[in-house]
């Protein structure tokens, strides 16, 4: 892997770093979601710190330039976060519809008195 990807990845993993502690900081998303985050971060972190591991695993999968597998690695964080979000949003859509009902349920009951 040459300098200067392992350095692009160091900088972007950072710049992640910053933003989800600036985010959480100002309370904008609870401390259990950043996990994710902070779980990519790590993985980028050790990506550019440890690139032989890196380039072991583009050899069994087949990669010639190291820059691929890169964005192979960023595809499949990008998954992993898409997938957990869509499981949270699924979580919260579940909770939304038990509060409408359980309010329907409150102002009929409060209607009736």
């Amino acid at each position: 892997m040459s300098l200067n990807l392992r350095i692009g990845v160091l900088l972007v993993a950072l710049f992640l770093l910053i933003i989800v502690i600036h985010v959480l900081k100002k309370g904008k998303i609870p401390i259990k979601y950043s996990l994710l985050w902070f779980i990519s971060i790590l993985i980028l972190f050790l990506v550019s710190l440890v690139p032989n591991t890196l380039m072991l695993i583009a050899d069994i999968f087949g990669f010639e330039v190291m820059s691929n597998m890169i964005i192979g690695v960023f595809l499949v964080i990008l998954l992993f976060i898409s997938i957990s979000l869509t499981i949270i949003i699924s979580d919260q859509r579940q909770k939304i519809i038990l509060l409408i009902q359980e309010i329907s349920l409150l102002k009929e009951k409060n209607n009736d008195k």
